[in-house]
């Protein structure tokens, strides 16, 4: 099992400090939000993604990819009707998958609900649509970058658009790619009616990334979910992706986050 986890839980913390913490509990990857780098990545340079690599490689870990691709942004949709939008939308997560590429990753998680979520005027088949499309256009620059995209379904409190592993697998399908596959997270499963057992080991053929975290919003083993049955799941299936730490509850405090999500995850994994 490969264990990483992801940038923002660190928050303002100077990088070389995070890195360590992050080294120091036994973490080698290091998932990227790009609003951590700069707030529009088209003008963080070569240079500055250079240097930014070289930090984490030299810490002892390895940028896996990116995630929160368009949260922070403005401008960008994808289940838009409209083409211009949709076009600008796939502009955008192509450059990203140059970011991702520059810095080393393979993998780009596409969550992101508040630019995803379509309106009462749309119909759920115009928005599977409409992002279809809109990732179909994405394809040539992860054909180029050799990226993928992981499509990440989310819980209904998220929002109203791909709420299920299913319908993550649908969308997936209707563009067709090799490099578009699904992304699996434990506080959205958890939404779902499935064990979460079982809906990992219905789409181990899709899976390229797996989030640890708990519907508390802290990280793995640090609410009612049991991870032993989520690893044991993963060992059959064979993943051998990473599963990266992500947290939206900041308040037990950085330590405590790190150290205990990576103690929690040791303990449930199969003997």
């Amino acid at each position: 099992m490969k264990f990483a986890i992801c940038n923002e839980t660190f928050g303002d913390w100077p990088l070389d400090k995070a890195l360590g913490l992050a080294a120091q509990h036994g973490y080698t990857g290091w998932e990227v939000a790009p609003f951590m780098l700069a707030d529009d990545i088209r003008g963080f340079d070569q240079s500055s993604r250079t240097d930014y690599r070289n930090q984490v490689e030299s810490a002892g870990l390895q940028i896996i990819g990116l995630h929160w691709l368009l949260a922070k942004t403005t401008g960008f949709y994808l289940t838009q009707l409209d083409d211009e939008v949709r076009g600008r939308t796939a502009d955008y997560l192509s450059q990203l998958a140059q970011l991702c590429r520059d810095l080393g990753g393979d993998v780009m998680v596409l969550g992101s609900p508040a630019q995803r979520n379509f309106p009462e005027s749309q119909t759920e088949e115009q928005a599977m649509d409409a992002a279809a499309q809109c990732l179909q256009l994405v394809v040539p620059a992860l054909e180029k970058h050799d990226v993928k995209i992981a499509v990440e379904p989310l819980g209904r409190g998220e929002g109203n658009f791909l709420n299920t592993a299913a319908a993550g697998r649908d969308l997936i399908r209707r563009i067709d790619s090799p490099l578009v596959g699904l992304h699996l997270d434990v506080k959205a499963m958890s939404d779902e009616g499935t064990p979460i057992p079982q809906i990992i080991r219905d789409n181990a053929d899709l899976t390229l990334h797996f989030h640890a975290n708990d519907p508390n919003l802290r990280g793995p083993g640090m609410g009612e979910v049991k991870f032993e049955p989520i690893f044991e799941a993963l060992r059959e299936t064979q993943y051998d992706g990473w599963v990266s730490v992500e947290v939206f509850d900041y308040s037990p405090g950085v330590e405590t986050l790190v150290s205990e999500s990576m103690t929690n995850m040791k303990a449930a994994l199969p003997a």
